[in-house]
């Protein structure tokens, strides 16, 4: 029996309150970006928003061999996100293969 692949895709459009210029949104996102590489079995790029100083996008992507393991790691992305200092949620577009 063999298993197919699930792959997810997570955008989040963010806002950085209090950014004041593109060098600070930078070092905000880098970390951001970093911290989610080291923490879970991710992708992660800045896909958007890259002139704005104070909003932001980052996309996810990861695969599983399993519908429920994929949840699991996107409501933990999602998580983190929502508890990360600097940073807000404004909307997140999930999409899965």
């Amino acid at each position: 029996m063999s298993t197919r692949p699930h792959v997810v895709v997570l955008t989040f459009q963010l806002s950085i309150p209090g950014c004041r210029s593109l060098k600070e949104k930078r070092g905000v996102l880098r970390s951001v970006v970093d911290r989610l590489r080291s923490r879970y079995p991710v992708s992660v790029a800045e896909t958007g928003s890259q002139d704005v100083h104070d909003r932001g996008e980052v996309t996810v992507a990861f695969v599983t061999s399993d519908a429920r393991r994929g949840d699991s790691i996107a409501s933990r992305v999602d998580t983190f996100l929502e508890e990360t200092p600097r940073v807000l949620i404004l909307g997140t577009r999930r999409e899965d293969h």
